[in-house]
């Protein structure tokens, strides 16, 4: 089946439009899943903390799955159809729809199963939005910019996710009156986080379906787009020795990255557990991170180009172990501040140049296809870092010792890597 001709390489708007849904869709991670309407089930609809976190843990854990066994066949039929945007449109607006629906989930254990349905269905509209959306960077930043649109997009994304959480701190969550007169006994001033994002997402999501040029549509009807998708799904999977350094990125890129991902989910529980920082401090110290996080993803973007995006990935993972390291060892509050923040500057650069690398790995008719894989291995494994920290700190009765277990993660992404080709421009 013929192949969509690939569009020339975006302008300056086009290019913007683009990273401006990174900006528009990071506000769901950073005030629903991580910040605001989490901590809100949890508290506050189910009928206690601890049987709320671990709802909330199976249902993200089921959204992970489900964008794990659908992401490769949704991509593969994607490439054969042609264009991303229309992909990316219709998620979106999954993703606005569960998110504005959150508005009606009250403080009360009867909604604890409707909020996870319409959390999960939020999740995986996110995440699927994602693989198309990073399918359409190598076309658009040519060759030459891949790194520097990678990385400040993802920059952007960090700033963006910020920028609603502030927004709906300051107007509702932590003010005394409420915008537009909202009931806090009710707890509307947080159900309202919601319909915030929503509105966040589609305001900022608008210019990339404006503004950001498509592949062209093939001739292929959809009844072709899916029988020839599935086919060379299956084509991969059977040779997949052709495709071999992809896949050994891929290994790689899912243990450093399950690493990373052990690291957000239980860095707070340490701060906590071993340096007694109490909430607000958390919150705070989670902004810090972001910011460094944005801020290291956009210096290091030109690092990606000059040096290559495996060099990229290799430097900020090897500092990674480093400050991790040093924050197992330190004993003071004040040294894990000093060590803690500096660590989020090689977060930001190791998640872009990931992107940038698949985006010059990836055959130009299989994009889709390979950014999907890209998304399964960043689920298919989520399982694995947890179990082996909880392991680790009950076997050893230390939380430094289960937290340790994430340098080894980092360590075999490392070795992983060697065999992955130095890609550069």
């Amino acid at each position: 089946m013929a192949n969509a001709e690939q569009p020339p390489p975006a302008s300056r708007l086009g290019l913007v439009s683009w990273a401006m849904y990174d900006w528009a869709n990071s506000a769901h991670a950073a005030v629903i899943t991580t910040f605001v309407f989490s901590a809100y089930f949890v508290k506050g609809v189910a009928t206690d903390p601890v049987r709320g976190t671990e709802m909330w843990g199976y249902a993200i854990s089921l959204a992970g799955l489900s964008i794990a066994v659908l992401s490769p066949p949704l991509g593969a039929i994607a490439d054969q159809a042609g264009r991303r945007k229309p992909w990316i449109f219709w998620f979106t607006v999954v993703l606005a729809l569960a998110t504005t629906a959150l508005w009606w989930i009250k403080p009360d254990p009867a909604y604890a199963l409707p909020a996870l349905v319409l959390v999960a269905v939020a999740t995986v509209a996110f995440e699927m939005a994602t693989v198309f959306y990073n399918a359409m960077l190598p076309a658009l930043a040519g060759r030459e910019r891949i790194g520097r649109v990678s990385g400040w997009a993802w920059g952007f994304g960090y700033l963006g996710g910020l920028a609603c959480l502030g927004l709906t701190f300051v107007g509702f969550v932590d003010a005394e009156v409420p915008w537009f007169g909202l009931d806090k006994a009710a707890a509307e001033h947080v159900r309202a986080s919601g319909p915030i994002v929503a509105a966040w997402l589609a305001v900022f999501a608008l210019p990339l379906f404006v503004f950001t040029p498509d592949t062209a549509r093939t001739a292929a009807t959809w009844v072709q787009a899916v029988k020839g998708g599935l086919k060379t799904l299956a084509d991969t999977v059977r040779d997949h020795r052709r495709h071999r350094t992809i896949i050994w990125f891929l290994v790689a890129r899912m243990f450093y990255t399950e690493g990373l991902n052990t690291l957000f989910a239980f860095g707070g529980i340490y701060a906590a557990g071993t340096f007694g920082m109490d909430f607000s401090e958390l919150i705070l110290f989670g902004v810090g991170m972001n910011i460094t996080a944005g801020i290291g993803a956009a210096l290091f973007a030109w690092f990606d180009d000059w040096f290559g995006p495996k060099r990229t990935i290799v430097g900020a993972v090897v500092m990674l172990f480093i400050f991790g390291a040093i924050l197992l060892v330190i004993e003071s509050k004040t040294m894990f501040w000093v060590f803690g923040l500096p660590l989020g500057l090689f977060v930001g650069p190791a998640q872009s140049a990931s992107r940038s690398l698949m985006a010059h790995m990836a055959p130009p008719s299989l994009r889709n296809e390979m950014f999907g894989l890209y998304a399964l291995s960043g689920k298919i494994t989520a399982f694995m870092g947890p179990a082996v920290l909880a392991w680790a700190t009950a076997a050893a009765g230390s939380q430094r010792a289960g937290m340790a277990t994430i340098l080894g993660f980092y360590v075999i992404g490392l070795v992983l890597l060697r065999n992955v080709p130095d890609v550069r421009r």
